[in-house]
């Protein structure tokens, strides 16, 4: 029973393993067979082809009237603040990233040393003032002294005159005595000449004609006497006009130096006002050097880059801050050369930001002048013989459209995306 049961089973599965061979056969016979395709196969593929040619279409069409770039970012005015006078800080009133106001202080510089300028520039001022009140009244005082002059040169010029005329008076006086006693000579020898024959004819006394001849002789005498008195009177009026001539060189000089005097006044008077003015300038420059000890922020802004510390000692023109002014932002997006041909100003731009994840709206303002490889710091120079053409890109200003929600989460250096609507 149990051959006969192990014979049976044998059977069995040879009988089952010819017919897996034959439906294995059968199989391989159908799949060997041509399939037929579907019926709708064919349409979907040409509508899928359709509207891959459609959206192609479609986003040419779309594109001609677009510019877009990803090499963009925020920019704003980012200003340096510096220190303007010598100084150690004493304070400082804000930190990295925080937000300030014109006119906000920033950093207190020691001021004593400026306080100590200040005092005695002041004190020189006031030095100065009082100098051209001590030599201001100088000028009015050197003009009445020089009228006072004038009149008494004028006064002396006029009483040399009235001596000139004087001397020639008694000089014509002293010439009319000689010709009166010259006449009265020639008469007294005369009356010698008719005595002389009467006296040798004793017709008249001796006596009588002694005298007449001690008459003419007197008279000779006189006529000496009259022409010594006139030479005086001569040499009288010599001096006399020497003194006239010498009043008249007094009062010219008095004339003409008279206005140089005034002018001499003046201008030291007018020197001490320049010397004030120096002061007072002085005086000035104190009080800005004194107000340059507050370091105040020139816009507003955020702080971007703090390098002061208390006890730090500045110099002039030593940056102390960075203040970015975040309140005037504006895009700077590099197109290609070949992207320019229908941008003008005026054209609308949406502004995508990828930090924010917003897109703004936006406009531009401003075209290039210069590509970015002749502004940077080492241009390339094509005329060495390595040149090789490559596509230029050149920096196109775009502004913000204003009232925009979420401007002021915008930071100077974020990664925008702008699209330029050209037609």
């Amino acid at each position: 029973m149990p051959n006969e049961q192990n014979d049976q089973n044998k059977k069995d599965e040879k009988t089952e393993k010819n017919d897996q061979t034959e439906h294995d056969q059968q199989d391989k016979q159908e799949e060997e067979k041509p399939k037929k395709p579907h019926p709708l196969r064919k349409w979907i593929l040409i509508a899928a082809g359709a509207v891959v040619l459609i959206g192609i279409l479609l986003w040419w069409l779309h594109s001609r009237h677009f510019e877009n770039t990803d090499d963009a970012q925020v920019d704003a005015h980012i200003s340096g603040l510096a220190a303007r006078i010598n100084g150690t800080i004493t304070a400082v009133y804000v930190e990295e990233n925080q937000v300030v106001k014109a006119g906000q202080v920033l950093v207190d510089l020691d001021p004593n040393d400026y306080e100590v300028a200040l005092k005695q520039a002041q004190s020189q001022l006031r030095q100065a003032q009082q100098q051209i009140l001590a030599e201001q009244p100088n000028v009015p005082v050197t003009q009445v002294s020089n009228q006072a002059n004038i009149s008494t040169s004028q006064s002396s010029v006029t009483s040399a005159q009235a001596a000139v005329a004087a001397a020639e008076r008694n000089y014509q006086a002293a010439l009319d005595r000689v010709r009166e006693a010259e006449a009265n000579a020639v008469k007294a020898r005369a009356d010698v000449e008719r005595y002389r024959p009467l006296v040798e004819k004793d017709e008249v006394p001796r006596q009588q004609f002694d005298q007449v001849v001690a008459n003419a002789k007197a008279l000779d005498a006189t006529v000496a006497a009259n022409h010594e008195t006139a030479q005086a009177a001569l040499k009288q009026v010599d001096q006399a006009r020497e003194q006239l001539r010498q009043a008249n060189e007094r009062a010219e000089e008095t004339r003409k130096n008279a206005p140089r005097q005034v002018a001499i006044q003046e201008a030291s008077v007018a020197t001490r006002r320049a010397a004030a003015e120096t002061a007072q300038s002085q005086v000035e420059q104190a009080q800005l050097n004194l107000s340059y000890t507050k370091i105040v922020a020139p816009v507003d802004g955020i702080i971007a880059k703090r390098t002061a510390e208390v006890g730090q000692r500045v110099a002039p023109g030593q940056e102390v801050f960075l203040i970015a002014q975040t309140n005037d932002l504006w895009v700077t997006a590099n197109f290609r050369e070949t992207q320019l041909r229908y941008m003008h100003p005026g054209q609308s731009v949406n502004i995508h930001v990828d930090a924010v994840g917003t897109t703004y709206a936006g406009y531009i303002e401003s075209m290039p002048g210069a590509s970015g490889s002749v502004t940077s710091l080492l241009p390339p120079e094509n005329a060495t013989g390595n040149f090789v053409k490559v596509v230029q890109r050149l920096p196109v200003r775009i502004r913000f459209q204003k009232n925009q929600g979420g401007l002021n989460l915008l930071r100077p250096g974020m990664s925008v995306e702008p699209k330029v609507r050209i037609d």
